[in-house]
C-alpha cells in the first residue's frame, strides 16, 4: 500500500510542473476551437464545397418558390420564342421547330391562326395561349382598316412633269426615297455641271436607286438648254479636262496624250478607246462635249 501511495507524492516542483503543463493543454485546446470555427483547418475544396452547398440550397428554394407560385406568362410577339419559352407554354419540339423553320425563311405570323398553321397547336394550347399574343401595332392597324363601302383602290397621285433643273427641293422631296439630305446633293451635283444634261444623271447621284430614278423620269424632264456648257475635247487643257466632274487629273491626261500621238478624238467611241475612261457614264459625257 506503501509503495502504491508513493506514486501520488510530488514534490513541489513536480506541482508547479503539472500546473503549467495543464494551463498549456488548455491553451492550445482554446487556440484549436478558435481556428476552426473560423475555417483555418478546411481546404480551398473544402470550403469551395461549403459555399457551393450555400448556392444549392438557395438555388433550390427559388426552384421551390417558382413551383409553388406557377409559371405566369407575359404578353409577347409568338414571332420570337425560344425552346424554353415554348417549353414552358406546353409547346412540343415539333411545333417549336415548325416555327423557328418558318422565321428562317424571314417570314412572321401575324395572327393567331397564321400561328397554328404554322406551328400545328392544337386548338385547346391555341386556346389557352393565344389571348398572350402581341402583335406590332403596324399589323394590329392593318387589322382595323375598314374601307369606306366598296371603295379599297390605290387614288393615284397626279404626276406633272417639270424640268429638273428647274426643280426645287421640296420638288425634289415629293420622290418617295428623296429626302432632305439626299435632295441637297442633288441640288450640289446640279451646281458642279452648271445644268443638267438628261434626268439619267441622276443615276450617279449617291443615294438615288434605280426605284427613285424610275420615279424621277416620271417626275422630271430636261429640255434643250442653250446654257449647257460644253467642253472641246480636241482643244481644252488638261487643266480645262479635269475641271469636268465625271474626269479626274489622270484621265485628263490620258486624253491629252490621245491627241498629241493619234490627233483629234472625232466621237464618244474615240474616248471610250483611252484608259480609264469611265464607260459607265459615257452616255451622259457625251452630251458635255464637242468634237
Amino acid at each position: 500500500m506503501k509503495e502504491f501511495k508513493s506514486y501520488f507524492l510530488f514534490s513541489r516542483e513536480h506541482r508547479s510542473g503539472i500546473f503549467l503543463l495543464f494551463i498549456l493543454v488548455i491553451l492550445i485546446q482554446s487556440i484549436y476551437f478558435i481556428l476552426k470555427s473560423n475555417n483555418f483547418f478546411y481546404t480551398s475544396k473544402q470550403l469551395h464545397d461549403k459555399e457551393w452547398l450555400l448556392v444549392q440550397n438557395k438555388i433550390d428554394s427559388i426552384k421551390k418558390s417558382k413551383i409553388e407560385t406557377g409559371y405566369q406568362p407575359k404578353a409577347f410577339n409568338p414571332n420570337f420564342i425560344t425552346d424554353y419559352k415554348g417549353y414552358l407554354l406546353g409547346m412540343s419540339l415539333a411545333e417549336i421547330d415548325r416555327l423557328h423553320q418558318y422565321r428562317a425563311l424571314n417570314k412572321f405570323v401575324n395572327s393567331a391562326y397564321e400561328f397554328q398553321k404554322v406551328t400545328q397547336v392544337s386548338d385547346s394550347l391555341l386556346t389557352k395561349i393565344s389571348p398572350l399574343f402581341k402583335f406590332p401595332d403596324w399589323v394590329n392597324a392593318k387589322k382595323d382598316f375598314k374601307p369606306y363601302g366598296n371603295f379599297n383602290k390605290k387614288v393615284e397621285e397626279k404626276i406633272v412633269s417639270i424640268d429638273l433643273n428647274s426643280a426645287t427641293k421640296e420638288d425634289l422631296m415629293k420622290v418617295y426615297g428623296i429626302g432632305d439630305k439626299i435632295s441637297d446633293i442633288v441640288l450640289k451635283e446640279k451646281e458642279k455641271f452648271g445644268t443638267f444634261a438628261s434626268v439619267d444623271q441622276l443615276e450617279f447621284v449617291w443615294g438615288i436607286s434605280s426605284e427613285v430614278l424610275e420615279d424621277c423620269k416620271l417626275r422630271f424632264f430636261v429640255q434643250p438648254n442653250s446654257s449647257l456648257k460644253k467642253i472641246n475635247i480636241n482643244t481644252a487643257s488638261t487643266k480645262e479636262l479635269m475641271k469636268f466632274p465625271y474626269f479626274n487629273y489622270a484621265f485628263a491626261k490620258e486624253i491629252v496624250t490621245y491627241r498629241s500621238m493619234n490627233g483629234v478624238l472625232s466621237s464618244i467611241e474615240d474616248l471610250a478607246k483611252i484608259n480609264n475612261c469611265p464607260l459607265e457614264k459615257l452616255k451622259i459625257i457625251a452630251l458635255y462635249l464637242e468634237f
